[in-house]
């Protein structure tokens, strides 16, 4: 698997802003390789229509067919790739690039709601350790603009430090990490 896809057309982005889509994409990525049928069970969904939103995102190159683990009945899709990015002031100059980021970052948001959700429902069943250090915070501080590129960029070095670190522990999980950083104006 790839590291990242650069989207540069904001069409390919406005592709995988859907919810679905992009439900099935984290799948697959987390997961790894499955097919149609396996995926609408995870979701909840028939396999129609997750069948369709797979080829959606073949058609933009954000999955493929997995040639090491043919099944005579069924496609198996895996990522190509195991992040998105793209360039925020790029596509800020155009309605349809701003548009497309606006989706995305609304899906994200849902995206964190249902991994907070999905913690909370089965609290009981995880271990004091793992519920002592989940959780989410915030702040509200003053930086710059090159100040909030270091802190992604620290950030993001800490956190594959500390993914390489634990990667063989068996008590690590997989872990939902969500980080944002926005200028606000007081109001």
């Amino acid at each position: 698997m790839k590291e990242t896809f650069r989207v540069t057309d904001p069409g390919v982005l406005k592709g995988v802003a859907h919810p679905l889509r992009l439900r099935l994409l984290g799948l697959l990525r987390s997961d790894g390789p499955a097919t149609a049928s396996e995926l609408a069970r995870k979701v909840g969904e028939s396999s129609g229509l997750t069948s369709y939103h797979l080829r959606e995102l073949a058609r933009y190159g954000f999955i493929e067919e997995d040639p090491e683990r043919r099944d005579a009945r069924e496609r198996r899709w895996r990522s190509v790739h195991r992040y998105t990015s793209w360039d925020n002031a790029e596509m800020a100059a155009t309605p349809e690039g701003r548009e497309a980021v606006a989706a995305l970052r609304e899906r994200q948001v849902e995206m964190l709601i249902r991994a907070a959700a999905e913690f909370d429902e089965a609290a009981g069943s995880w271990d004091v350790e793992w519920v002592e250090a989940a959780g989410i915070s915030d702040d509200i501080t003053r930086l710059t603009p090159a100040s909030v590129g270091e802190l992604w960029e620290r950030f993001e070095a800490i956190l594959h430090e500390l993914a390489a670190r634990d990667a063989a522990d068996p008590a690590a999980e997989q872990v939902v990490v969500h980080y944002s950083a926005f200028p606000r104006r007081p109001s």
